[in-house]
């Protein structure tokens, strides 16, 4: 949902070198869902091992936390790096090239004898998800017909609570009942096929628009960029800040059993999945309103997880409203990104991607230092504090609704 809306006006006013032909590749349509669904899942798997890996190597869960905060510091750096230097290589074979590294990325972490090789099997999971997310988002209008862009574009992005509600959950039951390093084996072999898949079922896609270091920069003096990128920074370190470490929590306060931790993620992931949908109705109406209700949301989630998630009932409904919050996150801010750069939508996903990805490693590290030094209770009351910020910046600042898709194309027409 969280490019759909850019996607349509952009292709709708302005159809692609290649209208004139038959545009009719679903396989690989598929294929790049599957490929992002491999690539979330492989990021936010250590979230429901993070004890399990802690164990494994005698470290702490704030240590173990670097496992989230690495990739996402190099898919931050990468994101931009990526896309520029690779500007002008074929598509195809860029995303292909990711895939294979985010298989060898997670046969590394299986077989890993230190923690220090896992991190280094994660640094290469960032390489891959910053390069794959700021080439692949925008690759739907080369694939089908522009009437079918927004249908396209939705199955693709369905991967990305898919990889909460499916992957992590059986992600994390897998490493309970046979090891956390069987779950890293599975990702990879998932991988490899995504690969061999994309190879065979997408058609050559030379590039068209090489984006330049210049264009990101202009990006980054415009105002709407420029409250979305603080929106994102805040509520994204609020929200991974707290959830990065929530297994930790549901174990030692909540006290349930480390083979159900799984259950409890998927609760939280299929309210993802309502909240997602539902602010792809909202979003049209009013964008800087939904953002609102969903840092009011999270602040009030992990503000109450310390006193109500102690027992099972109350963690588990403060999961499905944290849960039903977060979901539309990451549709609010890259559709914000998108209204607010219409005239330029590869380089406002590249500034979705390093945001997103930076902000998430900066609230895991975060995260993880407030729990070493305190409690995971802590690190919730920490985080619905970074959420009351974010709703003060929104409140504050504004936002694109006044300048959406449909009034800014009509203006510049």
């Amino acid at each position: 949902m969280s490019v759909i809306a850019g996607a349509d006006s952009h292709t709708a006013d302005a159809p692609g070198p290649d209208a004139g032909q038959p545009r009719r590749y679903w396989p690989g349509v598929v294929c790049l869902s599957v490929g992002i669904f491999a690539i979330v899942t492989s990021e936010i798997l250590p979230i429901g091992l993070l004890t399990p890996i802690g164990d494994d190597f005698g470290v702490s869960d704030g240590t173990a936390g670097w496992l989230m905060v690495v990739p996402g510091l190099l898919a931050a750096v990468c994101a931009p790096v990526v896309t520029v230097c690779t500007g002008r290589l074929d598509r195809r074979t860029m995303l292909v090239a990711l895939i294979v590294l985010l298989a060898a990325a997670n046969f590394l972490a299986a077989v890993a004898p230190a923690f220090w090789v896992v991190l280094v099997a994660r640094a290469l999971v960032g390489v891959t998800i910053g390069g794959f997310w700021s080439i692949g988002a925008g690759l739907a209008p080369r694939l089908v017909r522009a009437q079918r862009v927004g249908t396209a574009t939705a199955v693709i992005f369905a991967a990305v609570p898919a990889g909460s509600v499916l992957g992590l959950p059986a992600g994390t039951q897998l490493g309970e009942h046979i090891g956390w390093r069987a779950s890293f084996v599975v990702m990879g072999v998932l991988a490899l096929g995504v690969a061999i898949a994309l190879a065979v079922l997408l058609p050559p896609l030379p590039a068209l628009e090489v984006t330049r270091a210049r264009v990101l920069r202009d990006l980054l003096r415009g105002t709407g960029i420029r409250i979305g990128l603080a929106a994102t920074c805040l509520i994204v370190i609020a929200h991974f800040g707290a959830y990065t470490y929530v297994t930790p929590f549901l174990e030692q306060v909540t006290r349930v059993d480390r083979g159900l931790i799984g259950v409890y993620l998927l609760t939280f992931g299929v309210a993802g999945i309502v909240g997602n949908f539902v602010a792809g109705v909202t979003m049209v109406r009013n964008l800087r309103a939904t953002f609102l209700t969903c840092a009011a949301l999270i602040a009030v989630a992990t503000l109450l997880f310390p006193l109500l998630g102690r027992r099972d009932a109350g963690a588990i409904g403060l999961l499905v409203v944290w849960g039903l919050a977060y979901g539309a996150v990451p549709a609010c801010s890259q559709t914000w990104f998108a209204r607010s750069a219409p005239h330029a939508q590869e380089a406002a996903t590249v500034v979705f991607t390093s945001s997103f990805q930076l902000t998430l490693a900066t609230g895991a590290l975060a995260g993880g230092a407030v729990v070493d030094a305190s409690s995971p209770s802590t690190v919730m009351v920490c985080a619905g504090a970074v959420a009351l910020a974010t709703i003060a910046v929104l409140t504050a600042l504004g936002g694109p609704d006044e300048a959406s898709p449909t009034a800014t194309d009509a203006k510049r027409a």
